[in-house]
C-alpha cells in the first residue's frame, strides 16, 4: 500500500509575526521605560519635598549686643485701656423716655445724654414753688401785725407816761406784740422750710437726667428709650444698671501683664514701643506711667500700666497691644553695653523626657537641641543657652516629629 503525498498548498510563511529574539527586545525595553518614569518620578518627588513633614518655622531673634541707641528688652502682651472710663446709671429708678447718644458721640460734661420719665417730679417742683409763695405771704402778714403792734404799744406806753392812759391796756399790748413777733419767726421758718422742700424737688427733678460726669466719647449704649433703669440692676431682665458706658480717650494707656521674672527690667517712666495687634506694621510710643505694687500668684505676673505718647484716632479701648520695654544705651558708657539676648516663640519651646528642646531646621532637616529658656514673657521665651542666634526653630512642633527628620518649611501667612 502507498502513503498518499503530502499537501504542500497549506504551507505558507507568516511574514507579520516577530521571531522570539524580536519578542524579548521588545519587552525588555518596555522594562526599562516603565523603570526610567518610576525613577524620574521618584527623583520629582524627592526634589519636591516628597514624603518630608511640613513646618512653619521662625528666626531666633538676637536682642543687645552692642552700645548706644535703643535695644529690645522684654515684651508683653496686655489690652489697651482708659484711665477714665465709667458704666454712667441714673440716680433714681424710672422708665428711659430720651437717649440723645449713640456709639461714638462726643460729649462735655454736664451735657445730657438721657432722661427718665419726669411729670411726677415737675409737678412737685411746682407745688413746693407755690408752697413757698404761701408762707412768703403769710410772713409778710405777720410781719405786718406785729409792725402794727409795735406802734400800738409805742402809743400806750406814751400815753401811760402822761398818766392819759391805763397799765392794763398796756401790758395787753405788750403781750400782742410778743404773740405777733413770735408769729413772725415761725413763718419765717416756714419760708425755709418751704425753700428747702423746693430744692428737694429740684434735685428729684434733676435726678431725672443723666448727664456725662466727663468729657468723652460713649463707647457703648446699655439702655434703649421705653427700658426701666435703675441704680442697681435687679436681675432678671426687667432693669437696667447702666444707660451708657463711656470713655476719655484722650487717657488710653495700654495694661499688660510682665512674668515676675523679669518685673525687675522694668521701671517707671522707661520708655516703650506699643504695637497694636489691629496694625502690626506701625508702632506707637509710650512710657511706663506705673508698675502695680501686687503680683498675681496664680500666673505669676505683675501689671503694668503704659501711656500711649502718640494720640492716634485708630488706637480703641480693648484692643490688642504688645508693649516691648525698650533699654536705652548710652553710647559714651561702656557700662551701658547691653548683653546680647536671643528670644524665640514661646510655642517653639517643647518639654521632652524632662529636658527643654527647640527643633532647628537646616538644610531640609530638623536637629533636636536641648536648650535653657526662661519663662514666657509677651508671647516669648529668653533661650539663656543653646542657641546663638539666626536659627531657624521649628513652630508648634508635631508629635511625631523626630531628630534628623526631613521636614518642608511652609511660609507663614
Amino acid at each position: 500500500m502507498t502513503n498518499p503525498a503530502p499537501d504542500l498548498s497549506r504551507l505558507k510563511i507568516d511574514r507579520d509575526r516577530p521571531s522570539t529574539g524580536s519578542a524579548r527586545a521588545l519587552r525588555f525595553a518596555a522594562v526599562l521605560a516603565v523603570v526610567a518614569v518610576v525613577v524620574i518620578a521618584g527623583a520629582l518627588w524627592l526634589i519636591r519635598g516628597g514624603g518630608a513633614l511640613d513646618v512653619t518655622v521662625a528666626r531666633a531673634e538676637v536682642v543687645g549686643g552692642g552700645a548706644g541707641g535703643d535695644a529690645v528688652g522684654i515684651t508683653a502682651n496686655g489690652y489697651v485701656v482708659a484711665q477714665t472710663k465709667a458704666s454712667v446709671s441714673s440716680r433714681i429708678s424710672g422708665r428711659l423716655t430720651y437717649l440723645g447718644v449713640a456709639e461714638g458721640s462726643y460729649v462735655q460734661k454736664g451735657d445730657v445724654m438721657a432722661r427718665l420719665e419726669n411729670q411726677d417730679y415737675r409737678a412737685t417742683v411746682l407745688q413746693t414753688e407755690a408752697e413757698v409763695l404761701r408762707a412768703e405771704a403769710a410772713l409778710r402778714e405777720a410781719v405786718a401785725v406785729r409792725d402794727q403792734l409795735s406802734r400800738d404799744v409805742a402809743r400806750a406806753e406814751d400815753l401811760l407816761a402822761r398818766n392819759l392812759g391805763s397799765e392794763q391796756e398796756a401790758e395787753d399790748l405788750r403781750a400782742q406784740l410778743a404773740a405777733a413777733e413770735a408769729r413772725v419767726d415761725v413763718q419765717d421758718a416756714q419760708v425755709k422750710a418751704s425753700a428747702a422742700s423746693v430744692g428737694v424737688a429740684r434735685a428729684n427733678l434733676e435726678n431725672t437726667y443723666i448727664r456725662a460726669p466727663f468729657t468723652g466719647t460713649i463707647l457703648r449704649k446699655d439702655a434703649e428709650v421705653g427700658e426701666v433703669v435703675a441704680p442697681v440692676a435687679t436681675g432678671g431682665g426687667l432693669t437696667r444698671g447702666a444707660v451708657v458706658t463711656m470713655a476719655d480717650l484722650a487717657t488710653l494707656e495700654v495694661e499688660v501683664d510682665v512674668n515676675e521674672a523679669y518685673i525687675a527690667q522694668v521701671r517707671s517712666a522707661q520708655p516703650a514701643r506699643i504695637i497694636l495687634d489691629a496694625y502690626p506694621s506701625i508702632s506707637f510710643s509710650g512710657e511706663v506711667r506705673q508698675i502695680v505694687p501686687t503680683a498675681d500668684r496664680q500666673r505669676a505676673t505683675v501689671q503694668v500700666k503704659v501711656s500711649i505718647l502718640d494720640s492716634d484716632p485708630r488706637i480703641l479701648p480693648e484692643m490688642g497691644a504688645r508693649v516691648e520695654f525698650l533699654e536705652v544705651a548710652d553710647a559714651d558708657d561702656e557700662a551701658s553695653e547691653q548683653p546680647m539676648r536671643i528670644f524665640v516663640p514661646a510655642e517653639a519651646v517643647q518639654t521632652r523626657r524632662g529636658e527643654t528642646v527647640v527643633w532647628v531646621v537646616r538644610t531640609g532637616t530638623v536637629s533636636l537641641t536641648i536648650v535653657d529658656a526662661g519663662p514666657v514673657s509677651g508671647g516669648r521665651r529668653e533661650i539663656r543657652s543653646g542657641l546663638s542666634g539666626g536659627e531657624h526653630v521649628v513652630l508648634d512642633p508635631p508629635a511625631n516629629l523626630e531628630d534628623g527628620a526631613r521636614v518642608n518649611v511652609v511660609p507663614t501667612s
